[in-house]
């Protein structure tokens, strides 16, 4: 930021506004997950024209020596250049502190490929929001991986331009000197940010003009704040101290700013928050190719990729396909094709082909979309431009720890052969070019370009469950199911929707996104559960957020209980979603910062493999903090009954999963009942004696009873919902017999 002040005047501040003024602080990597994608961007510089104004400096140009040609070579060097006094400079700057230090800088010096040097012009009142926009971008640049750097107008006055003063011959030189030096900059590759009141045009344009003479881009970014408001924020009261006449030339006072005629910005910071105008500055350099793709990627998360087929197409799609071959799924068929259609396994194209489906068996992991899966020898097939997806794979690899597949019987295999000479899979010609997947008789999606691999059902269980005892209920299902897998690229034809009551809280990653970008969420953290929620789970949720409010402003809960099939002795699911709307209702989680919505996802029972999963599918929803419970998606060994899988391996496992970009992990931490404040509170081995541990059978056993439990150990109204169902089951057991 610079001073706007007269050379006159001993004493004066920044005039740029803190971070304070806004209504959001700066944007981390996180928040902007949430943003909608943008295009390229790479390093920077931040430059304010306060610097360069600091000291006034009134230049007196006396003989030229050269004039004096006599004895001029014996004289000595100081007096040779005749260097201007410093006895008038001013002494009203401030040094503006970055938002990162050296070691964040050095860090990241190569990281991207590419030349990417370029000038951003922050131009505008005093107290217009210039040095804060322009060094929340620098850290954010930063972040993402881009040299950058701010020129602040104050801290260029302590130095470069500690000579000059303001008057307008003074204010030319001192654009003239960090245009120079911002050049120099983005000639290196450096994305140069320079914040500088800078109200004279003509300034402006030769700045311009002197990049443009290197080659190098130049941005100039208007930040548009209405005067008032500008004076509202000043901290020093140098607007007041203008109008009272304390402070000569001062801008905007009495003293003109000319107005951007052509800015390739213009930022509303009266009304736009410091997020949104650093977000609005990316968007620029991601259209001007500033940005480069992966650092959108890492700034707002993989795209959603759905796979809904647009209205218009529907119907010319039906009738190309009206001919070919049906499959007809399960429920949990449909429940996957659900996951696969809302973009909850972005980038998938549909059921896994042999390719991806070895490469997440063996790997966990998806490294690539291609459609060939070949032998060592064979890698020509795979570059066939009709073999290969050209969705924009941003990463190395992406978790994928449970393949998603579509086994079918030798029955409706020999079905989908090509017969009469018609065109066949461009992976596997021998088949027909489109299967139809049906549910109930129903037409609800086409898959295109099938192939068809072996289901090789007892490696998959094991590699999968560590055991293939088919007392496992998801192991017994796999064991029950087809031979052969169907892969593909699946287009669908609409919404799935269960008609039961409770489609309004199956929302898609995209709606998410929606309702936290409307409520100006800037972090989303997920709770995983299938049980009901106790005030110990309630309890977890309210301390991460309190630990997230120290570094946003408004991070919100996404209780997300899974909606897809689980074993016959879990609470169903409309229990759950009235037991979680109970506890809501109650406020033990406050319905302003939560969100209730269902994961479409069947349950596996599958430990440490699946909470994987269950973590990596939560990042479509712009989730950036995700809570791991206690033996998550753990299942009892059926011989001893004890834990089939180590109940802290979950946790541990989320800390070392690749593929997962910018995810925080929360691991449980146990909760019992305290007997000594009758309050769900987290277990002190030091005073065990006073905590009871109440279980899932225990818990049970109270609602099938009608005993109460004790007072604080859940909401009063969602016991009630889950002590109604657990009597009712009793009764129709009693009937049934």
């Amino acid at each position: 930021m610079d001073h706007d002040t007269s050379h006159t005047s001993n004493k004066g501040t920044s005039d740029e506004i803190p971070s304070t003024a806004f209504a959001t602080n700066l944007p981390t990597i996180s928040e902007m997950r949430l943003w909608e994608p943008l295009p390229p961007l790479e390093p920077l510089l931040m430059v304010d024209e306060g610097w360069a104004r600091t000291h006034s400096v009134l230049y007196s140009q006396p003989t030229s020596p050269f004039s004096d040609s006599q004895n001029f070579m014996n004289q000595s060097p100081r007096k040779r250049m005749r260097l201007p006094s410093f006895a008038d400079a001013a002494t009203n700057v401030t040094m503006q502190q970055h938002k990162v230090d050296r070691e964040e800088r050095a860090a990241i010096l190569g990281k991207h490929a590419g030349y990417r040097g370029c000038t951003i012009w922050f131009t505008g009142l005093s107290g217009a929001g210039k040095t804060t926009i322009s060094f929340a971008l620098e850290k954010t640049l930063i972040q993402l991986g881009l040299p950058a750097y701010g020129l602040d107008g104050d801290n260029v006055r302590h130095g470069l331009c500690k000579n000059l003063g303001f008057s307008k011959h003074e204010r030319t030189e001192n654009i003239r000197r960090v245009a120079e030096v911002s050049k120099l900059f983005a000639d290196m590759g450096i994305i140069s940010l320079a914040s500088f009141i800078s109200p004279y045009r003509s300034d402006r344009e030769e700045a311009r003009r002197i990049h443009e003479e290197a080659n190098i881009k130049f941005f100039e970014i208007y930040v548009d704040t209405p005067l008032e408001v500008c004076e509202s924020r000043d901290p020093k009261n140098l607007y007041k101290k203008a109008r009272a006449g304390e402070v000569k030339s001062f801008t905007g006072i009495d003293s003109a700013y000319e107005e951007p005629t052509n800015a390739d910005l213009v930022l509303k910071a009266a009304f736009e928050t410091e997020a949104e105008c650093v977000q609005r500055v990316l968007q620029l350099l991601y259209e001007k190719q500033i940005l480069p793709e992966q650092t959108m990627h890492d700034l707002c998360g993989s795209p959603v990729r759905q796979l809904f087929v647009p209205e218009s197409e529907k119907t010319a799609l039906l009738q190309v396909a009206a001919k070919e071959p049906e499959v007809e799924l399960t429920t949990v068929d449909l429940q996957w094709l659900q996951v696969l259609a809302e973009g909850w396994a972005t980038p998938l194209t549909g059921f896994m082909r042999e390719r991806q489906y070895l490469q997440s068996l063996h790997y966990a992991q998806i490294f690539d979309l291609k459609k060939k899966c070949t032998l060592p020898g064979q890698e020509d097939a795979v570059e066939d431009p009709a073999l290969v997806d050209n969705y924009p794979f941003y990463d190395n690899s992406i978790s994928q720890s449970i393949p998603i597949v579509l086994p079918i019987t030798d029955e409706v295999k020999e079905q989908l052969k090509v017969v009469n000479g018609s065109v066949g899979s461009a992976v596997s010609p021998d088949l027909v070019k489109r299967v139809k997947l049906t549910y109930n008789g129903q037409v609800v999606a086409i898959v295109e370009d099938p192939e068809v691999h072996p289901h090789r059902k007892k490696e998959r269980v094991n590699r999968q469950f560590a055991t293939s005892d088919v007392r496992h209920p998801t192991v017994r299902m796999i064991m029950e199911s087809g031979d052969w897998l169907l892969g593909g690229d699946v287009k669908v034809l609409g919404k799935i929707k269960f008609n039961d009551g409770l489609d309004e809280y199956r929302l898609t990653p995209v709606e998410l996104r929606k309702i936290f970008t409307e409520a100006k969420c800037d972090a989303v953290f997920a709770f995983q559960l299938r049980n009901p929620v106790h005030n110990g789970h309630a309890l977890l949720m309210r301390d991460t957020r309190e630990k997230l409010l120290k570094q946003y402003k408004n991070p919100m809960l996404l209780l997300h209980p899974l909606g897809g099939w689980t074993k016959d002795d879990d609470v169903p699911l409309p229990t759950r979603i009235e037991q979680h709307k109970a506890v809501m209702a109650e406020g033990i989680l406050d319905p302003k910062w939560t969100v209730l919505a269902i994961f479409p996802s069947p349950m596996l029972y599958a430990g440490p493999t699946e909470v994987q999963w269950h973590a990596r599918a939560r990042l479509a929803a712009g989730v950036n903090t995700y809570i791991v419970g206690r033996d998550p998606a753990g299942i009892q060994d059926p011989d001893t009954g004890d834990f089939l899988y180590d109940p802290t391996h979950g946790a541990k496992v989320l800390t070392m999963t690749p593929g997962l970009p910018n995810l925080e992990i929360i691991p449980f931490r146990v909760a019992a009942y305290d007997k000594t404040t009758n309050s769900m509170a987290y277990f002190d081995e030091k005073r065990k004696d006073d905590f009871i541990f109440i279980s899932g059978t225990k818990m049970r056993g109270f609602a099938r009873d009608g005993v109460e439990p004790p007072q604080g150990f859940m909401a009063p109204k969602a016991w009630d919902v889950l002590s109604s169902y657990y009597r009712n089951k009793a009764l129709q057991a009693a009937e049934a017999k």
